[in-house]
């Protein structure tokens, strides 16, 4: 949004596409989430974002970034999953599909990537992940009441989904392959899980993994052996990655350790010519390093650089649907 909004000021024509929701990662964060930081490091498009208490929550974004949507007549085309860029500088064909399964082209003289890395769950690959008892996301914990749960990992999805659970009536296993909670873990969640964990009112297993999961049980490898408990839910919080795939069918060149596309700094164009990519994208694997509060400036540098290459004037960049 904050690159449509940029480019749409620089005097381009911008559709946005997605494949959920308007900001759907936002949305499948959990329901009760309250956000790290502060509201006014989440504006774009310079739309105050006003919050009841000092941190928003997943609501308040949602109801602000809908505005910011209206406020500038954003054309968003919803629910449509890219599947092919094909083409050159200036003359680029974008190929999606829709939720009913209709085809739709576009065409573009440029392209802006940023598609974010929350679709991509990292899996555990374990025998039984396949399993319906088995969640790489959490959303609420009322379905959960009165269950055997285990969460694995050790970061703030792991430990808020955790507290969350346990708050409202699991029982709740915590299974992390370190020797303690992550120090990223937010300042008034680490001391909360730790005590939780302190009193035995969350089972915390560190140094430790799970091996198998089975339709009522949950094998778990700990440094005084493996044991086997009772389970009927597994909340696998292990982080999330770029789609790399995606980004190489498309001609982009990934850094070989950390996967980062190859990009001018300044500008952010990609390898391609033509294509931009912005957001946590840039950052490869290191999903750690690019948020919200710093990946909303990307659009002005790419809109800056777009501005240049029309020399100033007004771009107009096409993108028809046919």
């Amino acid at each position: 949004m904050a690159c449509a909004i940029e480019a749409q000021k620089a005097g381009c024509k911008v559709v946005l596409i997605d494949k959920g929701c308007l900001v759907n990662s936002i949305f499948h964060y959990p329901a009760n989430m309250v956000f790290f930081t502060t509201p006014e490091l989440l504006e774009i498009g310079d739309i105050p974002f006003t919050t009841s208490l000092a941190k928003p929550t997943r609501l308040e974004a949602l109801e602000y970034y809908r505005r910011v949507a209206e406020h500038y007549q954003l054309h968003v085309r919803q629910y449509e999953w890219v599947k092919t860029i094909i083409g050159d500088d200036g003359k680029f064909c974008v190929t999606t599909t829709d939720r009913h399964g209709a085809i739709h082209d576009y065409r573009a003289k440029k392209i802006i990537v940023a598609t974010g890395y929350y679709d991509l769950a990292n899996k555990i690959n374990v025998p039984g992940e396949d399993l319906e008892k088995v969640f790489h996301y959490y959303t609420e914990p009322h379905p959960y009441y009165d269950t055997d749960v285990v969460v694995i990992g050790g970061k703030n999805s792991a430990a808020e989904a955790a507290l969350d659970l346990w708050r409202h009536g699991a029982r709740v296993t915590l299974v992390h392959r370190d020797a303690q909670m992550h120090h990223h873990v937010k300042y008034w969640v680490r001391p909360d899980i730790e005590n939780r964990i302190k009193a035995r009112e969350i089972v915390a297993h560190f140094n430790s993994t799970v091996q198998e999961i089975g339709a009522d049980w949950v094998v778990v490898k700990t440094p005084d052996g493996v044991f086997r408990i009772k389970n009927d839910f597994v909340f696998a919080l292990t982080g999330y990655h770029p789609d790399f795939d995606f980004l190489r069918s498309i001609g982009l060149e990934l850094s070989p350790e950390q996967q980062r596309p190859v990009c001018d700094p300044e500008s952010l164009e990609s390898n391609v010519p033509g294509i931009y990519v912005a957001g946590v994208i840039v950052a490869g694997s290191r999903t750690n390093e690019i948020f919200i509060e710093n990946g909303r400036f990307h659009g002005k540098l790419i809109a800056n650089h777009l501005s240049g290459k029309f020399g100033g004037g007004n771009p107009n960049i096409p993108l028809d649907a046919t």
